[in-house]
C-alpha cells in the first residue's frame, strides 16, 4: 500500500496540470482580448467619448489638468484627453491594416511557395530570407525616410519589412503537412491542387496565421508609434507617436507637462502592446498541443 501511493499523487498531478493550464491560459486570453476591445470602442466611437474636437483651441495653452480639461492642454490649447482618445483610431488603424497585408501575404506567399518548389519558390524566400536578415527598425527609418512622412508611407513600409516572417513559419509548416500520409491519398484520387490548399493545408496552418496576424499589429503599432516620434509619420494624424512628437517639440520632456502629455500617450501604447501579446501568448499556447499532437502520430 505504501509503495502505490506515490503513483496515485503522480497521476493526479499529470491530470491537474493540464486542466491547470487551460485555466490559467483562457484567463490570459480574456484579459488581453477585454482589452483590446475596450481600445477598439475607443477607436470606433471616439466623437461619442471624447469631450472635444482634437483639433480645435478649447483652453490656455499648457493649462494643468482640471475638471474641464482631465489631461490639460497642449502648447496651443487643444484638449489633451480628446486627442488621446482620438489617438486610438489612428494608431489601431494603422497596425490592424499592416498586420492584414503582411499576415496575409505571408501567408499566401508560404501557402504557394511551400507546395509549389521551384526557382519562382526558391527566389521569393531567398527575399524573405534577405528582409529577414536587415535590421528591422534602422530599415523602416531609412525607407520611411526615402519616400516622404505620410500614413500610406508607414502602412506601406512596415508591410514590406514585415511580410517574411509569416511567409518562412508558414512554409514550414505547410512542408510538414505534405508528407502526412493523407496529402499523398489525396494526390492518389486526383484532387487538384487548390482543393488540397483549401480542404487539407489551410486548416493546418491558420492558427499559424492567426498567432502572426496578431504579432505583426503588435509590432506595427509599436513601429508606427516610433516613427511618428522621430517625425517620419504622418503629422497631420492624430496618433500616440504624433502626441510624443509634438510633446518633444514643445518641450514637455523638459518641463512638468510630461506628467500630462507624455505618459498617457505612452501607457495607451504599452497597453495596446500588452493586451496583443496576452493575446498572441494564448493563441500559441492554444494551438502548440494540436502541433504537438499532430507531429508525434506521424
Amino acid at each position: 500500500m505504501m509503495d502505490q501511493q506515490p503513483s496515485v499523487s503522480h497521476k493526479t498531478d499529470s491530470w491537474l496540470a493540464p486542466r491547470v493550464s487551460r485555466r490559467s491560459n483562457r484567463a490570459i486570453g480574456v484579459a488581453g482580448v477585454s482589452v483590446f476591445v475596450l481600445l477598439l470602442i475607443l477607436a470606433a466611437f471616439p466623437g461619442q467619448i471624447a469631450p472635444y474636437d482634437p483639433s480645435e483651441r478649447v483652453g490656455q495653452p499648457m493649462e494643468r489638468p482640471s475638471d474641464h480639461f482631465w489631461l490639460g492642454t497642449n502648447d496651443i490649447g487643444q484638449d489633451l484627453f480628446s486627442e488621446l482618445i482620438w489617438s486610438t483610431r489612428a494608431s489601431l488603424l494603422t497596425g490592424l491594416t499592416v498586420a492584414a497585408l503582411a499576415a496575409g501575404l505571408g501567408t499566401l506567399a508560404g501557402l504557394i511557395g511551400g507546395y509549389r518548389s521551384g526557382l519562382s519558390g526558391a527566389l521569393l524566400f531567398r527575399l524573405a530570407d534577405l528582409s529577414l536578415a536587415l535590421p528591422f527598425l534602422p530599415l523602416v527609418i531609412l525607407l520611411s525616410a526615402y519616400l516622404g512622412p505620410s500614413r500610406a508611407t508607414v502602412i506601406l513600409v512596415l508591410t514590406l519589412a514585415s511580410w517574411a516572417g509569416p511567409a518562412r513559419l508558414v512554409r514550414s509548416r505547410v512542408l510538414t503537412i505534405l508528407s502526412e500520409p493523407y496529402i499523398e491519398a489525396a494526390h492518389a484520387i486526383g484532387c487538384d491542387a487548390r482543393r488540397i490548399l483549401w480542404r487539407h493545408i489551410w486548416p493546418g496552418v491558420r492558427a499559424i496565421a492567426a498567432v502572426q496576424f496578431v504579432l505583426v499589429a503588435n509590432s506595427s503599432i509599436l513601429a508606427e508609434a516610433s516613427l511618428s516620434f522621430l517625425g517620419l509619420g504622418d503629422p497631420s494624424a492624430k496618433s500616440w507617436g504624433t502626441m510624443l512628437y509634438f510633446a518633444r517639440a514643445s518641450g514637455a520632456f523638459i518641463g512638468r507637462s510630461w506628467q500630462w502629455w507624455v505618459v498617457p500617450s505612452g501607457l495607451m501604447i504599452t497597453l495596446t502592446v500588452l493586451s496583443l501579446a496576452l493575446i498572441s501568448y494564448a493563441l500559441e499556447q492554444r494551438m502548440e498541443p494540436t502541433l504537438k499532437m499532430r507531429t508525434s502520430t506521424r
